[in-house]
């Protein structure tokens, strides 16, 4: 109950609040945001504008405000430094060598990042990515050629502004494949159709351009053959139309033939099957339409119709998951039909299922759910097609085989708004601590200012007393206030800072307000949390990860294969056990295929042994200790590319000097300049590398390895050096390495001063078998090493 004094005139019966009475408490005024209320006191005749000036100025100079600022200051700093440390590139990603993406294309949006990948088999259910098949292309360095095919970047290339590749059918002629597909245009960011060509069964792709441009929405180039003319019907749900096109020049000229349906089809096709044309699709503008889980069906003696509805529309109506809508085109395989549905259960498009239609006439339909055989990614989202694939079309080719295309993506839909809502949420968050820090601290006394209660003026009448209590929801503000504001006098009534479970509870709240400003960053700023690949020159390819180890390490090996084999472009892991009990697969978790090479003896010239299991050219060498980020190498592997002649690694080092002296890689800063690559995190062409290392001419420093058990390394640059003038080695700076041998105590070189002098011994030694390298000297390259953007 508010606290009252008699006015100067007692005769108007006026009234003055004190600086407590909006909010009803009795307790005693303790709120300071009300900072100089007295002023407002000496001056009642002032008008509103100037009293919320002064209110705006005591708000601004409270201590409790100041505290409250300087929280999320201090929250902020730190979450601008964790997306710094965590999230900051200090180089330029770009997809190509020397050419960028067109500014206007792959631009992030709700739909997805959707590209397409080729598939090929012996039969529809027997599908295998085209990395599966060691398809090589010497043309950027795509040994083997990896999906996706083809993506938003190269329709961005090709001067055709692309979000996102999407609905792909494929057409055939001869040894020639035309891929249809959407593709959603960057400036009227709306669908339109475009295709490409190939002539090596889908490894590569040249992008013809755009065949078909609407007013509105288009996808879903649905294309077959009739007559020996070539139709096209796509997806124009947004016209309310189903069209049929007819190609006058194929593939980039298209002319309107008819409409065969008004009706805002989605996801529609035609087949012949048992001498009747039938057109499957999905209307969702209907009213009690379960959208994505409608399908209909109409008959017909001509593609052209008349359409006659199925006696069994909709033939389905139900949940999204269940397969409903098309998901591609339908396919014949041993004299059965089949049906390929979309499942759009945990987000739209999350995996196609296929349907073998058992009946299918003008009365009734009945079909059964097959399994399609196809291994789904587990990389999650550092995989094109982690997080769905909703389109399937698969082509039987004259040489018996099969190929399939099926476009993917790696995050669901509507990413970006889930990653801002749970941002804008963590951030908002963090004011609540903020709030909360300044109450344990006693620097909040009042959580909700004076100048913020219902109808407050600081100097008020009868009559406006009596119209807020009259007022139900000023009451019940002016409540809500007062209750509010005695929660910080409870807790600091409650909790004393000064005991230990008050500093407990103080350091709990300040940890709480750190990890969810990190976690506000993350979402916010952070991206979707893939570490995708770089193509080159449009193309992308894969590595084997090869690493050597023993027994004691095994815990090493656990957390190294468990967090590369996500990598994007690892194909598979070769482990090379070099004493001890090996691991059993059981023991590793693994997103590929680990392959354990057990030794007899324990040298280190195992690492470089030649293997008949290799089957990508690029190796990673990179030793089991070594812990860094899949962007790191995808970057790396991205140089080697470019410069497959080369070791290409991550820890440079400078050999000169007289005598020679190996040093670490502070020398070689120091000296702005390396000639030499460690093995230990490095890719190399092991049809090169392993066949030097094994030759005749490198039998003597073989045994001087193996007689120091050491040197391995500096022994395979020395062998390159020798075999060319050029450069022969290439420095790629990560944003960090960790050295998790460091935490066991299992390194092998534990002493770096006896490592250091046996490795500058066999300096001099190899110098003298195969010459020297001091004299070779390379700079520091400021787009790969981090330095320059």
């Amino acid at each position: 109950m508010g606290v009252y004094e008699a006015g100067g005139n007692g005769s108007n019966g006026t009234t003055t609040a004190t600086t407590c009475n909006c909010c009803d408490m009795s307790l005693r005024c303790w709120c300071r945001w009300k900072f100089g209320n007295h002023q407002q006191q000496q001056q009642p005749q002032q008008n509103h504008h100037n009293l919320l000036h002064q209110r705006l100025v005591s708000l601004v100079i409270s201590s409790g405000f100041m505290f409250f600022l300087g929280c999320l200051v201090l929250y902020g700093s730190i979450g601008m430094f964790y997306g710094w440390l965590v999230f900051s590139k200090p180089y330029s990603r770009s997809t190509n060598v020397g050419v960028g993406l067109h500014s206007l294309g792959c631009q992030e949006d709700n739909e997805g990042s959707w590209s397409i990948g080729v598939f090929y088999g012996d039969s529809p259910f027997s599908l295998k990515p085209i990395e599966a098949v060691n398809e090589w292309r010497d043309e950027g360095a795509a040994w083997p050629v990896a999906n996706p095919v083809v993506t938003c970047a190269s329709l961005s290339d090709a001067n055709f502004p692309s979000n996102f590749v999407a609905d792909p059918f494929l057409y055939v002629q001869g040894d020639t494949l035309f891929l249809f597909y959407e593709t959603k245009n960057s400036i009227t960011m709306q669908g339109d159709i475009a295709v490409a060509k190939s002539t090596d069964k889908g490894a590569t792709w040249q992008q013809l351009g755009i065949a078909l441009d609407e007013d509105w929405h288009l996808s879903y180039p649905y294309v077959f053959n009739y007559l020996g003319q070539i139709y096209m019907m796509p997806e124009s749900s947004q016209k309310g139309e189903l069209r049929l096109y007819r190609a006058l020049n194929f593939p980039l000229q298209w002319t309107l033939e008819k409409v065969l349906i008004k009706k805002p089809l989605v996801d529609s096709f035609i087949i012949n099957h048992a001498g009747i044309y039938w057109l499957f699709g999905s209307d969702h503008s209907g009213f009690g339409t379960r959208r994505n889980g409608q399908l209909e069906i109409w008959y017909s003696s001509s593609p052209f119709g008349p359409w006659k509805p199925h006696k069994k529309n909709p033939i389905y109506n139900v949940d999204k998951s269940v397969g409903a809508r098309n998901g591609g085109r339908p396919f014949v395989y041993d004299g059965n039909l089949y049906r390929v549905g979309q499942d759009c259960g945990e987000t739209y498009g999350r995996r196609v299922r296929v349907f073998k239609v058992e009946v299918i006439t003008k009365d009734d339909y009945k079909e059964v759910e097959v399994p399609l055989g196809f291994e789904e990614p587990n990389k999650g989202r550092n995989a094109w097609n982690g997080a769905r694939y909703h389109h399937l079309d698969v082509q039987h080719l004259s040489s018996g085989k099969w190929i399939a295309v099926m476009d993917g993506d790696r995050v669901p839909s509507g990413d970006p708004v889930h990653r801002f809502i749970l941002g804008s949420a963590s951030l908002a968050a963090v004011t609540v601590v903020a709030v909360v820090l300044g109450v344990l601290l006693g620097a909040v006394k009042c959580i909700i200012p004076l100048s913020w209660c219902a109808h407050y003026s600081g100097k008020r009448n009868n009559a406006l007393l009596g119209r807020e209590r009259s007022n139900l929801f000023s009451s019940k503000v002016r409540r809500f206030c007062s209750r509010l504001n005695r929660v910080p006098l409870c807790v600091r009534g409650k909790i004393k800072l000064y005991t230990w479970a008050g500093k407990l509870v103080l350091a709990v709240t300040i940890v709480v307000g750190v990890a969810l400003m990190c976690t506000g960053v993350k979402y916010l700023y952070g991206g979707n949390d893939a570490e995708e690949a770089y193509p080159l020159n449009g193309h992308y390819s894969q590595f084997t990860l090869l690493t050597m180890t023993y027994d004691a390490r095994l815990w090493n090996l656990k957390m190294y294969v468990k967090h590369y084999s996500r990598c994007s472009s690892v194909k598979e892991i070769i482990v090379v056990w070099n004493k001890g009990r090996p691991p059993r697969s059981s023991d590793l978790d693994s997103a590929v295929p680990v392959w354990i090479r057990v030794e007899d003896q324990n040298s280190l010239n195992n690492r470089f042994k030649r293997d008949p299991m290799l089957k990508t050219r690029a190796v990673l060498e990179l030793d089991d200790d070594i812990m860094m980020t899949c962007d790191d190498i995808e970057r790396g592997f991205n140089v080697w590319r470019q410069h497959p002649d080369r070791i290409v690694g991550f820890y440079p080092r400078l050999i000169s000097g007289s005598p020679l002296k190996y040093r670490g890689e502070k020398y070689a800063r120091r000296h702005k300049g390396y000639n030499m690559i460690l093995t230990g995190a490095a890719f190399m062409d092991h049809t090169v590398a392993f066949e030097r290392y094994w030759s005749k001419e490198a039998k003597a420093g073989r045994e001087l390895v193996d007689r120091y058990f050491n040197c391995e390394d500096v022994l395979l640059n020395y062998l390159y050096a020798n075999a060319s003038s050029s450069q022969t080695v290439e420095y790629v700076r990560p944003a960090w390495a960790i050295d998790t041998s460091k935490f066991s105590g299992v390194a092998i070189s534990r002493n770096t001063n006896v490592h250091y002098k046996i490795r500058s011994n066999c300096l001099l030694k190899f110098s003298e078998m195969y010459g020297s390298i001091a004299g070779r000297k390379w700079e520091f390259d400021g787009r790969k090493d981090g330095w320059d953007l």
